[in-house]
């Protein structure tokens, strides 16, 4: 048996009753709702129970969830992670570890990652295309990924971590680009690869030792160079790290598709981004969970410390505004596996739960380019969704703790179960 045939076993018809459904939309909640997929993993009915197809008496081969209550959500993005590092562990760390335990210690992350609520993911640098095909195929459980597999970077900049001798301590993550020629051949290295978008550079950071976050990156015109070479290659997305506004405003103008931090984002640079249809992924988790002074190094939390309220209130800003904003962690950065934990900290500066839910869910697909088929729950979208235990409309911090995500469906095919036996009848995942 192949492994794309053993993946396909485990799937199997499913219906879900006796549940709240948040559909991913933003339109209200519909209270006793059902949720049916078909045993290829597409959505045949998301709605009130009233008009929904009657329920087979065949449970041999159909599988019935009693949510009991409980709130079906679609299932959530991570837009900004970097799965192959362990979290505050320095880039270079993964070099001094045998390849073999890196690949075991990806995989457990992957798995965490699904099992907080996260069915799709998109690493900005250090994932090899390698696991992408591995979730594809079955070979591991995780989020499906998007992954830029290495960061574009000019000498000294943000994603250089050489020390003076020429030793790379960022084990290959980056590649350097100090002219727009260059840049041009980064990205067909990356493309060859097996990149599916291009990170680049627009500003310096925080975890970087050489630089700041109000330092430019890549020039605006390297940037140009970047996003033209990804569109003549099948039109891939180019993400940018930009944190100081000189670099965001140089990135809009070289055409990426979102800015990934954004902590100094302005009003000039939020009018761009809007015109533009630019998305933002805040990475708030990087504030509220990623500031350790016993972990980091000095220099890391020094900047930390001086930009905590500054990204505070330039995000709480561009929340008001009205940005594009989809979810992202930079988890590494901060933990894993608590992910939606982000949908707390865009509410805490001013967002709607609800709007908050539609940015980790529609709005993520739409930046992935993957909304016609996930993101939402809807007749003909694939079945990515979770069951959560308590409301967050009125509790957004309920899917930020994993027990809550009593159920995560991927495809079609059931990855995590915590329900009561009691409550599901059928043939089991």
């Amino acid at each position: 048996m192949t492994l794309a045939t053993l993946q396909e076993a485990t799937r199997t018809a499913l219906r879900i009753h006796n549940a709240r459904l948040i559909d991913g939309t933003g339109s209200f909640p519909v209270d006793d709702a059902v949720v049916t997929i078909d045993a290829e993993g597409t959505i045949t009915y998301a709605g009130a129970a009233a008009t929904a197809p009657p329920a087979t008496d065949d449970v041999s081969s159909d599988r019935v969830i009693d949510a009991g209550g409980r709130t079906v959500l679609p299932g959530f993005f991570d837009c900004h992670v970097h799965l192959a590092y362990a979290q505050g562990s320095p880039p270079g760390r993964r070099a001094e570890l045998d390849p073999v335990l890196v690949t075991l210690d990806t995989a457990t992350r992957l798995r965490q990652t699904l099992d907080a609520g996260i069915t799709s993911a998109r690493d900005l640098g250090g994932l090899s295309a390698g696991y992408r095909t591995a979730v594809e195929t079955g070979r591991i459980v995780g989020p499906r990924l998007h992954t830029a597999v290495r960061i574009l970077s000019h000498t000294g900049g943000h994603a250089d971590l050489r020390l003076p001798d020429g030793t790379d301590l960022t084990a290959g993550m980056s590649e350097i680009a100090d002219t727009a020629d260059a840049a041009r051949l980064a990205v067909r290295r990356v493309l060859r690869e097996g990149a599916d978008l291009v990170k680049v550079c627009a500003t310096g950071g925080m975890g970087s030792p050489y630089d700041d976050p109000d330092d430019e990156g890549l020039l605006e015109e390297e940037i140009r160079a970047a996003v033209d070479e990804a569109r003549r290659h099948g039109g891939k997305p180019v993400a940018a790290h930009a944190q100081g506004n000189a670099g965001i405003l140089n990135a809009i103008r070289g055409g990426v598709t979102s800015i990934e931090h954004g902590y100094g984002l302005d009003d000039r640079a939020l009018d761009m981004a809007g015109e533009r249809g630019v998305f933002v992924v805040p990475t708030l988790s990087t504030v509220y969970a990623g500031i350790n002074k016993d972990t980091m190094p000095d220099y890391h939390y020094q900047k930390k410390t001086r930009w905590s309220g500054i990204t505070k209130e330039n995000i709480a800003r561009a929340i008001e505004y009205g940005a594009r904003i989809a979810l992202g962690t930079d988890a590494a950065v901060g933990p894993h596996g608590v992910n939606l934990m982000e949908l707390s900290y865009l509410v805490d500066l001013g967002m709607d739960p609800m709007a908050a839910i539609v940015a980790g869910t529609r709005t993520s697909a739409e930046l992935l380019g993957v909304a016609d088929r996930l993101g939402t729950l809807a007749s003909g979208r694939t079945a990515d969704l979770v069951i959560c235990d308590g409301d967050p409309l009125a509790d957004i911090g309920v899917l930020g703790d994993p027990a809550n995500i009593v159920c995560v469906v991927q495809d079609g095919i059931v990855r995590k179960d915590l329900l009561l036996p009691a409550a599901s009848s059928g043939r089991q995942s």
